[in-house]
């Protein structure tokens, strides 16, 4: 990773990043310093393919999902927001098998909301799939039902170069 690349916490069985989740992505998200950027190296398994070869659609979702959230945690520690809208665009097929990066970043934030965005791209460049999304302060019941996993949110150094 370049040295500009900080990691941000993962979770114990979240789909995206959780570290013990057996059937999860198991991503890693960094903060780019230089472009203020949330990014994500991957490479999505056959496993999780729609046709053959191209990556299943839901998936793609869900990881645009997780990159554009966590866009707006840039710097800041516990800050937790929910997915109140996602909308997708499929540019083209993305690949199984190939090195990608998930991109996201805020558009605009607000007090209680904020518009963001992410897309990912094969590795010239070229983007694949694009999202756009509102984000919310999620109720104090869900906080609180967090509060459980809490001790699991953190960095692992391991994974960080």
């Amino acid at each position: 990773m370049p040295t500009s690349w900080e990691p941000q916490p993962t979770s114990r069985m979240c789909f995206v990043c959780g570290r013990e989740n057996p059937v999860g992505l198991h991503l890693t998200f960094y903060e780019d310093q230089e472009t203020g950027q949330i990014k994500a190296p991957l490479v999505i398994p056959e496993t999780y393919q729609g046709y053959p070869g191209i990556a299943h659609g839901g998936i793609l979702a869900t990881i645009l999902d997780e990159t554009s959230g966590r866009a707006i945690m840039f710097g800041e520690e516990g800050v937790f927001w929910v997915t109140a809208k996602l909308e997708i665009r499929y540019r083209r097929p993305t690949p199984t098998e190939t090195p990608l990066t998930a991109v996201g970043w805020v558009v605009e934030r607000r007090s209680r909301s904020a518009q963001v965005a992410g897309e990912i791209r094969l590795e010239d460049g070229t983007v694949t799939v694009e999202a756009n999304a509102v984000v919310v302060c999620p109720s104090e019941t869900l906080l609180q039902a967090w509060g459980q996993e809490q001790s699991y949110w953190r960095v692992e150094r391991e994974e960080s170069l």
